[in-house]
């Protein structure tokens, strides 16, 4: 059954011709499905006290949640979702930097307004849990619920080293699952692999500070806390300056990640014309072979006559 007449005229209507908006409408509604179920998970565990949600589940609905917004994006933006790989794409080559600001402001945006539908959503179980008094730390603390804190111990620069390690790690596994030459999973694989990249690192590093790992994902719902009532301290919990750690961490995480990938793996594979070459290489030495053996072969029966 064909799409009715007044349909496709209504969709000839809405259907952006500009390609940048495009894009950023893509990295917008790409980076809103990660934040509403990864803020989302956490909002369940925090706000039920564990009773539905913990650190597995919540690890699952960001590694899922990368998933299902890389598959929003992926056909028009490629589906970053993310500033930082934005901009490792783009110092390595593959974006060009005229679209690395289009990106980021789809994904800040994004973020942002996931944020506030999180927070919408959840308003009354949040004001059920802390009285109405929005905490940043302690027990009925729910700042947590949207942007990452350090744990008790965790120093500014031990909070930086983890973020920049993390990014990178997480860079260089897009880029090794993205690339063509280096056994390429399935078209349309990616996002489900990517996704899985992000909850083993969850599982592995998410203790120092919640692995935020993306500047977009921790910066729009910090800056929506400071909008819904949560105060300065969520600048500077426990008075240590830390809101720069998950932005500026993440972005030279993401550049470490594509050059070491760069750098140790792909300039090494081998590209059409050297793989025809070493082919042609090796036959000419199996047809060298071949006729030494069948020269062999003649002189033996020679002998025999």
């Amino acid at each position: 059954m064909g799409v009715p007449k007044w349909q496709e005229n209504v969709m000839s209507i809405l259907r952006i011709r500009s390609q940048p908006v495009r894009e950023f409408l893509a990295e917008f509604m790409g980076t809103f499905i990660l934040i509403i179920f990864g803020d989302g998970s956490v909002a369940q565990s925090v706000l039920s006290r564990t009773a539905n949600g913990g650190f597995l589940s919540v690890n699952w609905a960001w590694g899922i949640g990368v998933t299902l917004g890389a598959h929003f994006a992926s056909g028009i933006s490629g589906g970053h979702l993310n500033p930082a790989v934005t901009l490792g794409f783009a110092c390595i080559g593959r974006l060009p930097w005229k679209k690395v600001p289009v990106y980021m402001l789809g994904q800040f945006l994004g973020a942002f307004i996931a944020a506030a539908c999180v927070f919408g959503i959840y308003s009354e179980a949040i004001d059920a849990f802390d009285g109405g008094t929005r905490s940043v730390i302690g027990p009925n603390a729910t700042a947590g619920i949207f942007a990452t804190y350090p744990a008790e111990y965790l120093s500014v620069w031990g909070g930086f080293g983890d973020q920049v390690f993390a990014t990178a790690l997480l860079m260089a596994c897009i880029l090794a699952i993205t690339d063509k030459k280096n056994n390429k999973p399935p078209n349309g694989m990616e996002p489900f692999i990517i996704g899985l990249v992000v909850f083993v690192i969850g599982l592995a590093y998410g203790l120092n500070c919640g692995y935020a790992i993306n500047p977009a994902r921790d910066f729009s719902p910090r800056l929506f806390t400071a909008c819904a009532g949560y105060g300065k301290e969520i600048w500077t919990p426990r008075g240590i300056q830390w809101w720069w750690v998950p932005i500026v961490g993440p972005f030279l995480g993401a550049v470490i990640g594509a050059i070491t990938y760069l750098i140790t793996i792909e300039i090494h594979n081998t590209d059409d014309s050297e793989e025809k070459k070493y082919g042609q290489q090796e036959l000419v030495g199996m047809g060298t072979n071949v006729t030494a053996e069948n020269n062999i072969a003649a002189d033996v029966e020679n002998s025999m006559e």
